[in-house]
């Protein structure tokens, strides 16, 4: 196992760095640990979002063919030699040199990408106020929930919901304890998401927070009326 902190091995394989063995380990970490799992799905909302700031760029059809009818050139023997002449062949040598050149510009790449990306989720990803595990009528953890000062509350799911298709998750929380629950909003596509409500106050510790199965569209009353899929009260995270 690696002794570089897991975060920046998750990091990685959301980026596509990793190798396929630590892909495979961290994959097996996820399967018998939830903390594991959830942290890879926090990860991949970062990164979801670094995505979509970035603009595709199409490369010329013929740029591979350029470099390499430049590269054949190079290594063509001038005209006029003498046929008696000694020629060395300089054309395993490109070879090597194009190749390690390319295995270089990638690796710099690679770096240079896992640099700026890991630079952005530092700076941009706000530390959860609060965090709460929900649990079933079995208790077992089905979610994580991590709310922010801003009243972003991020939802992962730590298994895959078994959802009717006449009903949709919704999430709830109860900003006062004595107060009525207030909807987050809706899990349609039974997926790990960031949900925004304005105008709420920002979460504390023993704050409840449930998921209950709704009609399509979401609760008729504005208030649970579904089964409870899992519900768990907030603890406040020591850094």
């Amino acid at each position: 196992m690696s002794d570089r902190p897991l975060a920046e091995r998750i990091d990685e394989v959301v980026l596509g760095l990793a190798s396929e063995a630590e892909v495979a380990r961290i994959e097996t970490l996820c399967a018998t640990d939830p903390a594991v799992a959830a942290q890879l799905e926090r990860a991949r909302s970062r990164f979801a979002a670094l995505d979509d700031t970035a603009d595709i760029m199409q490369l010329p059809d013929d740029l591979w063919q350029r470099v390499e009818t430049s590269l054949d050139e190079k290594e063509a023997v001038e005209p006029g030699a003498a046929p008696s002449a000694e020629i060395i062949s300089f054309g395993p040598l490109h070879k090597a040199v194009r190749k390690w050149r390319a295995t270089a510009v990638s690796g710099i790449a690679a770096a240079l990408l896992l640099a700026v990306a890991l630079g952005w989720s530092v700076l941009n990803v706000a530390e959860p106020t609060v965090i709460a595990v929900l649990l079933d009528d079995r208790g077992q953890p089905i979610a994580l929930v991590e709310g922010n000062d801003d009243n972003n509350t991020l939802i992962t799911l730590l298994e895959n919901a078994r959802v009717p298709e006449d009903r949709v998750m919704q999430v709830w929380t109860k900003p006062e304890a004595d107060g009525s629950p207030v909807s987050l909003g809706l899990l349609a596509a039974a997926r790990s998401r960031s949900l925004s409500v304005d105008g709420l106050p920002p979460p504390r510790a023993d704050q409840l927070y449930e998921i209950t199965y709704e009609p399509l569209g979401g609760s008729p009353t504005n208030l649970p009326t579904g089964p409870i899929l899992g519900k768990g009260f907030a603890k406040t995270p020591v850094y």
